[in-house]
């Protein structure tokens, strides 16, 4: 072989050896500014307690507000390393006007092994689906000991060593299967943060990021005081350390009895039923949200495709069932939570205008674009442009036969971006989530009531998302107590 082809075999192989070393590089600079390896190994259990927040994705007043949040107490988080067994137990308060009423909530969260569970206030435990425990599994990786000790298994498979933004990133491939990304500071060599991937049913593939700051000795390791998580741009969670011990006393991690004999539980079939409340107005119920139908001279149009592609396609496919000489052509959406537009893609999908108030407009034609790779739905196996009808304050739906108004209710504390669709022929008014007929938390009536009485509406019955359609009398009770029991 000639000198040249030498000197060009080795310089590849020096590259390949370079690759590989910085990939074990980062790693073992990481656990070397942790406290060492070996240290790092020999952990058998970590607790952290502390106090932060939870944010309300998905939930807030606009599709990218970040301003309500959960304050969280008596957060315990305690990690046994060898089971792979995690047990969170926190307590939060939210600071906005819940739907739930403002008391706090006690939450209680686990995974043992591929079962994750939660325990409710009563001390009933239930069984997560199969995804909630694949991604308490990452989540269990996004502390620095815990997912440098993953790294440094022999089996662990480490690639794409890069700089970004003053910080070594690396790839890693769990034993477990898990894929994650490390980035440690280029300078003091502690990690920086963790991502891993998941599904979102709104948001599509989104990147789950953690954040660590504020190191402190612990026990003979580094471990950070304060980790701040947020999904996609959305920050939802954030913790400032109080206590952290290593190799102390856990508690019991297993899941309980009920929750590990029961089967993964999967999503329910949709069950979509017909009612027709008026000529020409039909309510899709069946479940927990609702959709109405309302037919127009020439073409159908949908109120409400809520949840996910499970329930918005069997009501995109009961609403033609019910009126097949007539194409059904737009989808009015009430609002932007992800509760309520998680079905906006399957309406995409099959060919469906959405009619949206002007503030939510732009969130779903990104929305809509989004990749869905890691859980592809409908729309990316059957990818289609979006068309979005934006709403200001109001919008009138007229034809010959028929004539629905669409309001914005004003001034809500639920959300600005909310729709409600009066139908002044038939005394009818359809509303999510303002007011939920028979349900006795009802902290949005008094603002819904009154954009009606200001709007000077003449209302027989509310036709709800949620719950059962009631008399608007019964609004007008409810809106009253909760009025006075507010100035109380």
């Amino acid at each position: 072989m000639k000198p040249t082809k030498w000197i060009g075999l080795l310089a590849i192989v020096a590259l390949t050896g370079a690759c590989v070393s910085s990939e074990r590089q980062i790693i073992d600079d990481a656990a070397e500014a942790l406290g060492g390896a070996e240290r790092i190994q020999a952990v058998k259990t970590l607790v952290v307690e502390g106090e932060g927040s939870n944010g309300n994705l998905g939930q807030d007043m606009s599709p990218d507000a970040t301003g309500q949040t959960f304050t969280v107490t008596e957060y315990r988080r305690a990690i046994d390393l060898g089971s792979g067994r995690v047990r969170i137990e926190q307590t939060r308060t939210p600071n906005f006007t819940y739907f739930q009423g403002q008391q706090p909530q006690k939450q209680v969260l686990g995974l043992d092994g591929n079962v994750a569970y939660n325990v409710a206030a009563n001390g009933t435990a239930t069984r997560a689906a199969d995804a909630v425990a694949n991604d308490r599994r990452a989540e269990m990786y996004h502390h620095p000991l815990t997912i440098v000790r993953a790294a440094l298994d022999p089996a662990a498979k480490l690639s794409n060593p890069r700089s970004q933004d003053n910080q070594s990133v690396v790839d890693i491939a769990t034993t477990g299967g898990l894929n994650l990304t490390l980035a440690i500071d280029a300078t003091t060599k502690l990690p920086s943060r963790v991502v891993s991937m998941t599904d979102n049913t709104n948001l599509g593939d989104v990147a789950v990021e953690t954040a660590f700051a504020d190191y402190q000795d612990v026990n003979g390791l580094k471990l950070p005081a304060r980790l701040t998580t947020k999904t996609d741009k959305y920050q939802t969670a954030e913790l400032r350390v109080s206590k952290q011990a290593l190799d102390g006393d856990t508690g019991d991690l297993a899941a309980p009895s009920a929750a590990a004999s029961a089967a993964a539980p999967t999503p329910p079939p949709a069950d979509v039923t017909v009612q027709e409340v008026a000529p020409g107005i039909w309510w899709l119920a069946g479940q927990s949200h609702h959709s109405v139908l309302v037919e127009f001279a020439d073409h159908l149009k949908l109120i409400e495709v809520p949840q996910n592609d499970t329930r918005a396609l069997a009501v995109i496919a009961k609403a033609r069932e019910t009126k097949p000489d007539k194409p059904l052509t737009h989808a009015i959406i009430t609002h932007h939570h992800f509760d309520h537009s998680g079905g906006i893609r399957a309406a995409v999908s099959e060919g469906l205008t959405l009619i949206a108030q002007r503030g939510s407009a732009k969130y779903y034609e990104d929305a809509a674009q989004r990749a869905h790779t890691i859980v592809p739905d409908a729309l990316a196996k059957n990818p289609k442009p979006a068309k979005v009808e934006a709403v200001d304050q109001d919008l009138e739906l007229k034809d010959a036969t028929r004539t629905v108004n669409l309001y914005r209710i004003a001034g809500s504390p639920h959300a600005t971006t909310l729709l409600m669709a009066y139908f002044p022929r038939e005394r009818i008014l359809v509303e999510a989530d303002v007011y939920t007929p028979g349900n006795p938390v009802a902290p949005f009536a008094p603002n819904f009531l009154e954009n009606v009485t200001t709007r000077k509406l003449r209302v027989d019955r509310i036709v709800p998302i949620h719950g059962t359609i009631g008399p608007f009398a019964d609004l007008v009770k409810t809106a009253q107590a909760q009025q006075k029991a507010s100035t109380n």
